[in-house]
């Protein structure tokens, strides 16, 4: 790397690729769909699985069995974009064991009809949709915005005794704003349908809730692993998430990371992102040129041929061109079936916000993407872009380029906003990418179907076990566990969405990250207890309690299990999961004896904060630290209570109150919590 390109936060996961997750059983089922299948009579059941794993014919056995068994009139899919339609066309899955075939009339796959989804032109899609509801036939086909105008202009009742699935659900927002959001709010209500919501990427990084926790309360869930489905994988074993921060303008530093040797997809800036250069199509004319010379466009298929130094002729299709004609051309020659298995038809694909979510090709080894993405939901998305199973395909990238943090103060704060999220999408692509953790009190005894070793399970010891399915069993001495089935579904299938808000919350990234005279047991404790009494406001105190500590011993294990995993030489075949497991196993060693008091003194931004040293220079560091040094963070109330509530617990312990000239820093943390509340009482005197 040159000074114009540095090494940021990075990520490096090696899969057993066992095949797994792409074996099928006697009804044709992947291991994501037979999960899925069993939950067919739920009238809300939320999906969430990975890009690559299978949703769509998952949905597919769902509906069929709503349709024949459960009294359901019709099932309408819905799409966020229409170009994904295709993933619901006919399908024989009787060819593979069940009992009937996917058929959708094509009339009724209104993503292939002709016209925009614009209110003032959609009428005909909306009277297509009624015709629908009054016909016999069993499956329709349409976007999110044909939804909207249909429900819109005939109400919810119409749709009654009917199964709505909703793909790309993360596209819905508990915001009243969001109109997808406020109908499905209305259809809850009614409680007159069925409804089948899947997303790869549930939570959301503008940190909207995607349902209010009361209406998701009613969704039976199917989680299944970024983890279980790369491990299942027949081909690819390693996925790599980087992050690199460059100097000066993009264009000059992405070729020391755009290889022309991979196949991969560039998205470029947003022309309102702080990166972009002000003239998409010269930003993309200006990557291609960085990859060789241009020797015309091949006239069948749109994509521009482009001669490398080492003479040969990349194939690059431009989705950035604005012009109607050629860019159909290209998108109709990507999505030709004909060359789906032909590696290769394109060698790179420069894009602007097309080919995320839903695009399918699955030679892609690089997704590259220049200025930071501020949703997770994007990230996931892009990045499934290139997690696709396909021969030969043994490693996977997702590379991040980001402008580091400029001298100039009018751009500073925007900088250190954008490598605050960085960081924050590294932490948490990091969970997302480990094992699934179970925790249990200590001495609570084996879990079924989890292998403890060569000596089993020892009741005088902190246990570890591991099972087929990517989860890790750890024992943990003072563990809260959760009382109510809510706070167990929290902990069992939500996690990664707790962990979402609590590394994006901006006041948490710096303080962890820059503040070191911040006590860990401020962002474990106060940080994270508000984050989930804010998310969870109907849980009983002792529940909070225990999805607070699952989430901060997942996150702080994941940290200290990367920090502790041994690395495999490059020809060493690896073995299925044991680096990450031989991480935990490690650190468990380490410390003996896991307590939830250990966790907490675990501040799990210091692997962010050491990775931010080795990745930018002093000068850079010391700039983002003096601007964060300004912010002085003053308690809120509710981060004040929090602390009082920590200092009765204190007292308990200790048979007296924290004190404010204490050397500990948690204990004159929860001191200044009293304090506060003592201030404020008297004032309000």
């Amino acid at each position: 790397m040159t000074d114009q390109v540095k090494s940021a936060p990075s990520v490096s996961v090696q899969y057993a690729a066992t095949g797994t997750s792409k074996k099928s059983n006697e009804l044709g089922m992947r291991a994501m769909q037979e999960r899925a299948y069993a939950h067919r009579g739920e009238q809300y059941l939320l999906i969430k699985s990975p890009p690559a794993s299978g949703k769509s014919r998952a949905l597919m056995f769902v509906a069929l069995d709503k349709l024949e068994n459960q009294s359901l009139k019709q099932a309408i899919i819905v799409v966020p974009e229409r170009s994904i339609g295709s993933s619901f066309k006919d399908t024989p899955l009787s060819n593979f064991g069940f009992w009937a075939d996917w058929t959708v009339s094509p009339q009724w796959n209104l993503c292939n009809a002709p016209g925009a989804d614009d209110p003032k032109i959609a009428k005909g899609k909306v009277d297509a949709v009624r015709a629908f509801l009054a016909s016999d036939e069993k499956v329709l086909v349409c976007t999110h915005a044909t939804f909207r105008f249909a429900v819109d202009a005939m109400g919810v009742d119409a749709f009654d005794d009917r199964l709505i699935a909703v793909d790309e659900f993360h596209h819905v927002s508990a915001n009243p704003d969001n109109k997808l959001g406020t109908h499905l709010r209305a259809f809850m209500e009614r409680d007159q349908i069925h409804i089948v919501a899947m997303t790869g990427s549930y939570f959301r990084g503008d940190a909207e809730a995607v349902l209010m926790p009361e209406d998701e309360a009613r969704f039976a869930t199917v989680t299944y692993t970024y983890y279980e489905q790369l491990n299942g994988y027949d081909y690819l074993k390693s996925l790599d998430i980087g992050y690199y921060f460059y100097s000066g303008r993009y264009i000059e530093a992405i070729h020391e990371i755009l290889d022309p040797a991979k196949k991969t997809i560039v998205h470029i800036p947003n022309v309102n992102a702080r990166e972009s250069l002000g003239d998409k199509i010269k930003e993309a004319e200006d990557v291609m040129q960085s990859l060789g010379t241009w020797k015309g466009a091949d006239p069948d298929t749109g994509f521009q041929l482009i001669e490398t130094a080492d003479g040969r002729t990349l194939r690059v299709a431009d989705l950035v061109d604005d012009d109607g004609a050629r860019r159909d051309r290209v998108i109709g020659s990507l999505k030709d079936p004909a060359n789906a298995d032909n590696r290769d038809h394109v060698d790179i694909i420069i894009a602007l916000g097309m080919a995320k979510e839903g695009f399918d090709w699955i030679w892609c080894e690089h997704a590259l993407t220049v200025g930071y993405r501020s949703s997770l939901t994007e990230i996931v998305q892009i990045i499934g872009r290139a997690t696709r199973d396909a021969p030969g395909k043994t490693s996977a990238r997702f590379t991040n380029l980001i402008a580091e943090p400029d001298a100039s103060e009018e751009t500073v704060n925007e900088a250190v906003n954008d490598t605050l999220k960085a960081i924050a999408a590294s932490l948490l692509m990091e969970q997302v990418l480990a094992p699934k953790f179970t925790f249990t009190p200590k001495a609570s005894g084996p879990k079924e179907g989890f292998d403890y070793g060569e000596g089993g399970y020892q009741p005088d010891q902190t246990n570890m076990g591991f099972n087929d399915q990517g989860q890790l069993h750890l024992e943990i001495g003072g563990l809260v566990t959760p009382k109510s089935d809510e706070a167990k579904r929290i902990c069992e299938q939500d996690i990664n969405e707790v962990l979402a808000s609590f590394v994006q919350d901006r006041q948490t990234m710096e303080r962890g990250v820059f503040d070191e005279e911040t006590p860990a047991e401020e962002l474990t404790q106060v940080k994270m207890g508000r984050i989930i009494a804010d998310r969870y406001p109907e849980l009983a105190e002792e529940d909070r309690e225990a999805v607070r500590q699952h989430a901060v011993a997942t996150l702080a294990l994941t940290q200290q299990a990367k920090n502790k995993t041994p690395s495999h030489d490059a020809d060493e075949e690896p073995k299925a999961n044991t680096a990450f497991v031989e991480g935990v196993r490690k650190f468990v060693t380490d410390v003996k004896d896991l307590e939830i008091d250990l966790i907490d003194r675990i501040n799990p931004f210091q692997t962010a904060r050491a990775i931010l040293s080795k990745a930018m220079d002093e000068r850079t560091l010391k700039e983002v630290a003096e601007v964060i040094a300004k912010k002085k963070i003053n308690l809120t109330h509710e981060e004040a209570r929090m602390l009082a509530t920590r200092a009765i617990r204190f007292q308990k312990e200790t048979g007296r109150l924290p004190s404010l000239t204490s050397s500990d820093a948690w204990e004159r943390q929860m001191a200044e919590g009293i304090a506060f509340l003592q201030r404020k009482a008297t004032a309000d005197v």
